[in-house]
């Protein structure tokens, strides 16, 4: 049985669920219980590989008795003809684990090698990488995982790690600063130490930000370069800084240069392509 309070037991669970309903029928017809096999993980594209934590972790849990034999990390640069990993196991696991271990994969070596070309593109700035809450649903765990693995920073995990005022909660609030005093109230009242960051959307609203504070980062989202510099100017290191929308490879490094703490890049995991890996028997 799974645990029920491990986030990846869930999410394997319920991949296999969706995935094999009352049976792998392909497997059963024809692979007699409990027959063993080994298979490797072909690279067949370039890129960062991520998952092979994943891989090791799903093959166990439904084959406690597997030999998973890792040639590669996570992390490490891939080539095409290169083996990541091998594994031995009943032949019934590594038939019905086979597309989940490569969707996981494939996934997060996209997001991964996206993720280390915007970190190398700013290397060294002050400035470090975030992802977002633009995920996947019920995947956020792996893919704000693999970001990591390509050496990004984690923004807030969800809703409730992290107070963030966006543009839709000050205005249905009634205004920054009333906002603010409510988030504070609310940190001190109900959850100590939960950092709180408001969304700026114009140099007046840093300006207002300031004033209301203190608050522990200031979102300056939809900001030129030079508006970044001008806030930059006017928060001086009172608060974090993260810098927010419409910023891609192309123009990172002016954003960079301006010395804003985090760039935040939705496009991390909403536009990282999957990368081609295949897992293949091992006969003889």
């Amino acid at each position: 049985m799974s645990n029920q309070t491990d986030p990846f037991d869930i999410l394997v669970e319920a991949a296999l669920m969706e995935d094999v309903g009352d049976g792998d029928h392909s497997t059963l017809c024809c692979i007699p219980p409990g027959v063993l096999g080994r298979a490797i993980l072909k690279i067949k594209q370039a890129g960062i590989l991520a998952g092979m934590e994943t891989a090791r972790r799903i093959f166990e849990g439904q084959d406690p008795d597997c030999l998973f034999i890792p040639f590669k990390q996570d992390g490490d640069p891939m080539e095409p003809g290169q083996v990541a990993f091998e594994v031995e196991a009943r032949v019934s696991t590594i038939l019905t684990c086979e597309r989940l271990v490569l969707n996981c994969m494939q996934r997060m070596s996209g997001i991964a090698t996206l993720t280390r070309q915007y970190v190398d593109k700013i290397a060294g700035f002050h400035s470090r990488i975030l992802d977002t809450r633009k995920t996947t649903p019920n995947f956020r765990l792996l893919e704000k995982q693999a970001v990591r693995i390509g050496g990004g920073i984690n923004h807030r995990f969800g809703l409730y790690d992290m107070i963030m005022l966006k543009d839709n909660h000050i205005d249905y609030c009634g205004g920054i600063e009333k906002a603010i005093q409510k988030a504070r109230q609310y940190v001190q009242h109900q959850k100590p130490g939960l950092s709180i960051e408001v969304e700026t959307r114009s140099l007046e609203d840093v300006r207002r930000v300031m004033a209301a504070g203190p608050v522990d980062r200031i979102m300056l989202d939809n900001f030129s370069p030079e508006q970044i510099t001008a806030a930059l100017d006017m928060i001086k290191g009172s608060a974090e800084t993260e810098a927010s929308g419409g910023i891609s490879l192309d123009n990172i490094v002016e954003y960079a240069r301006t010395g804003v703490d985090f760039i935040s890049i939705g496009a991390l995991i909403h536009q990282a392509r999957s990368l081609d890996l295949s897992l293949k028997a091992v006969i003889g």
